[in-house]
């Protein structure tokens, strides 16, 4: 009445391969979706932080404007300048510094071209009915 060893054991010698195929796959969807965007960016903002020099303005991460007054090459400090009168000078480490700008104040990142309307797109003309309330 008891069931012998082998007819228990599943003659199929690829079932536990099969059993690892979803993990192996939500490891993959995880590394393309997840991991290698935040790889990307964090080599980005590395590469952002080694070019940092003197006159670049930038923004911290309190949110906080600021003009670039020294860079330290052996340390991880940068000296900002908040205000010009009087002069208020802040040291603040360089991984806090979120993002360089433009001198029009633009992310030096965002590089897209802003859009503009075709000259033969006309714009619609408002609409005029006499000053008549219906």
């Amino acid at each position: 009445m008891l069931i012998s060893p082998a007819h228990a054991q599943s003659a199929d010698p690829t079932g536990g391969l099969m059993s690892l195929l979803p993990l192996v796959l939500i490891f993959v969807v995880f590394y393309f979706i997840l991991i290698r965007p935040q790889q990307k960016k964090a080599k980005e903002h590395r590469q952002m932080l080694a070019a940092l020099k003197k006159g670049d303005r930038v923004v911290t991460g309190g949110g906080v404007i600021a003009t670039v007054v020294r860079v330290a090459p052996d340390s991880d400090e940068v000296v900002v300048e908040v205000a010009k009168n009087p002069q208020v000078r802040v040291t603040v480490v360089k991984n806090t510094i979120s993002s360089v700008l433009r001198e029009d104040g633009e992310p030096a990142a965002n590089e897209a071209k802003p859009q503009t309307r075709a000259k033969d797109e006309a714009e619609p003309a408002p609409a005029n009915d006499g000053g008549r309330d219906r």
